[in-house]
């Protein structure tokens, strides 16, 4: 069967032949139908992608930015750790504030530095 014979076939499955009015109006349908379907993903498709895409908020971007930081700490050598340490010995206070609290919950080396940085730097 051709192919456009197929799609009247579609339109008529019946044995009745068809008008062009009835052609006019099951084309409007079809039409209608497609439209529809078309700006329902449209709309639904774009509320989907809008709540997905909101972008984090600059507290969000500090927190992350202050862990991955934190986190790099870890990874400093010897050297970067003692300038660090040197630079936030200068305010006495919050420098041994922040000790304290280190010691309190038992951190030691490469563990304690990542508290520290976060300490002194938040």
């Amino acid at each position: 069967m051709p192919a456009v014979s197929r799609w009247v076939y579609w339109l008529n499955p019946g044995d009745t032949p068809m008008t062009s009015r009835s052609m006019i109006s099951r084309s409007i349908l079809a039409t209608s139908v497609v439209a529809l379907a078309l700006s329902a993903t449209l709309v639904f498709g774009g509320a989907a992608i809008a709540q997905s895409s909101s972008a984090p908020s600059a507290a969000d971007k500090a927190a992350a930015a202050t862990s991955r930081a934190a986190d790099d700490v870890k990874n400093w050598t010897n050297k970067q750790w003692q300038s660090a340490k040197r630079e936030w010995a200068k305010d006495k206070q919050k420098w041994s504030s922040c000790q304290a609290r280190s010691h309190k919950q038992k951190l030691s080396g490469r563990k304690s530095w990542s508290f520290l940085y976060s300490c002194m730097t938040g």
